[in-house]
């Protein structure tokens, strides 16, 4: 894998957030980019000439893929992002919104010696905290469904976070607070048509707004 430094770390941050928007299932185009990235579409315009010209991507009808050579890049980058998330969580005690930021740095200067350093410190671990695969390890992640789709009555356990959520302002505290975090189950309590969902964990009545119970992965029994 392409170590740190390799490549711009522009370069690394457009080639992680197209392998994450097609991980959780958004349409990789220019303006799904912009959303995820906080930037302008004329200057996401400009980085996808520059990608094309580094054959990490390609572009067709719009949508944009990573090349064989891109997705090398992305997955190092996820892997050492994740990693770097399970540490400052595991180890530091950093929250989770915290964390995620302190990552974002980590991951375009982590070496590879101290990639295998942390993993290995770990016990090699499969997810980040959120239940979102590290890349390299051939976790398989469960069947799940979004929270939104679980039936009043229904018992279900959190799954995965996707990433769209880590990068919405106040969800990833949200979550923490409310015990709403893999592995935690509840029952949901009630539903609207709206995706606004109430669920009941760990003796506490939670109420999830559409935007995160529309993509909170969950399994159920």
């Amino acid at each position: 894998m392409p170590s740190p430094g390799e490549h711009h770390p522009a370069f690394e941050e457009y080639c992680e957030c197209i392998y994450e928007l097609r991980e959780d299932d958004v349409e990789v185009i220019q303006a799904r980019i912009a959303d995820r990235l906080l930037v302008s579409r004329p200057s996401v315009s400009e980085m996808m000439h520059r990608l094309e010209a580094e054959k990490l991507i390609t572009i067709r009808d719009a949508k944009i893929q990573l090349t064989s050579k891109g997705e090398e890049l992305a997955q190092s980058v996820v892997r050492r992002h994740r990693l770097a998330e399970r540490f400052l969580t595991d180890m530091l005690g950093l929250s989770w919104a915290q964390a995620h930021r302190e990552a974002g740095k980590w991951e375009h200067v982590m070496s590879t010696e101290v990639e295998d350093a942390i993993a290995r410190v770990l016990g090699r671990p499969t997810t980040c905290p959120h239940g979102n695969p590290i890349p390299g390890t051939g976790y398989t992640a469960p069947l799940a469904v979004r929270l939104s789709d679980v039936e009043v009555g229904h018992a279900f356990t959190v799954s995965r976070i996707p990433e769209e959520l880590e990068f919405a302002a106040g969800i990833l505290d949200f979550l923490e607070e409310t015990h709403l975090v893999p592995g935690r189950s509840g029952v949901v309590t009630s539903s609207l048509k709206t995706g606004s969902v109430t669920v009941d964990i760990e003796g506490n009545s939670v109420k999830v707004e559409p935007f995160a119970s529309l993509r909170i992965l969950v399994t159920t029994a």
